[in-house]
């Protein structure tokens, strides 16, 4: 399996393809790594270094993969933080010559807008251009709740608000989503939810709450969910597996106290996760 993963890159650190490329090696797939911005470190350490790119450069970089006959190999697109409505329109082209080099691929789109807490933190016009052209481009996202609400318009706090959010997002385009840390009004207070939707219907992991908050986590689970999606072509499969793994990390980080998500020392969870949630459809 191929996938050309076109976001954002750390030195330092593991955010975007820096987070999300290694899992899905680890996991026997080839990645492309594209990067829309490389920096030092996260932004949340509240300084760093580097640059951010532009659509042209991105599209420089994917003629240069096309040049070497290799897209019709590739399985998937995956893309994360966009950094700029001109990055977008340069990844929606490299997803449009994947599809015209090989029909049968995937578009994964996490649509980076904002979270819980923090509101929307991209720059103007990235959430229109998400929920106008992304996400209709879409065969999968992963949205997490904040992000879910704006895409459906509508303000998730019960269950069946959090189902009627997913079946209206459905309508923008993309067949399957995958909602992460889901808080409704049946989530009891040490647990968060996880909640994958596709044709009608819905499957729930609820894993323990942890107390961490680490960047880069979003952009793992996306990746596996992506992987596991591909391969399976099941929701409720990729959910568990994703689920499984991410906590497995989150709580090996949490127990190290580390500021960074233990990617590396932690890297068994991938391939075989020391918990496992079974999915429940709900």
């Amino acid at each position: 399996m191929n996938v050309l993963s076109i976001q954002s890159h750390v030195a330092y650190g593991h955010v975007g393809n820096a987070s999300a490329v290694f899992p899905m090696q680890r996991l026997g797939v080839e990645v492309w790594p594209v990067h829309t911005v490389q920096f030092s470190n996260h932004t949340g350490y509240g300084s760093w270094k580097g640059r951010v790119f532009d659509g042209p450069a991105i599209e420089e970089l994917v003629e240069g993969i096309a040049e070497r006959g290799v897209l019709p190999r590739c399985d998937g697109v995956l893309s994360g933080y966009m950094g700029s409505a001109d990055i977008g329109n340069a990844i929606l082209s490299a997803v449009a010559r994947v599809r015209a080099a090989n029909p049968g691929a995937l578009y994964c789109c996490d649509p980076v807008i904002g979270d819980v807490g923090r509101g929307i933190f991209v720059r103007p016009g990235v959430p229109e251009f998400m929920k106008e052209q992304a996400i209709p481009a879409a065969d999968i996202i992963t949205p997490n709740q904040f992000e879910l609400d704006y895409l459906s318009g509508i303000a998730t706090a019960s269950r069946d608000s959090v189902k009627e959010a997913l079946s209206a997002v459905h309508l923008l385009g993309p067949r399957t989503i995958l909602a992460t840390s889901v808080i409704a009004d049946d989530t009891p207070a040490d647990a968060v939810d996880l909640i994958a939707a596709e044709g009608g219907r819905f499957w729930r992991v609820r894993t323990p709450r942890l107390s961490i908050s680490v960047n880069g986590a979003g952009d793992a689970i996306a990746a596996l969910f992506f992987v596991h999606y591909a391969k399976s072509r099941s929701a409720s499969i990729a959910l568990s597996e994703a689920a499984s793994s991410v906590y497995g990390l989150l709580k090996r980080t949490e127990e190290a106290g580390s500021r960074e998500i233990l990617l590396v020392a932690a890297q068994e969870e991938f391939v075989a996760p020391t918990h496992r949630f079974t999915p429940e459809e709900v």
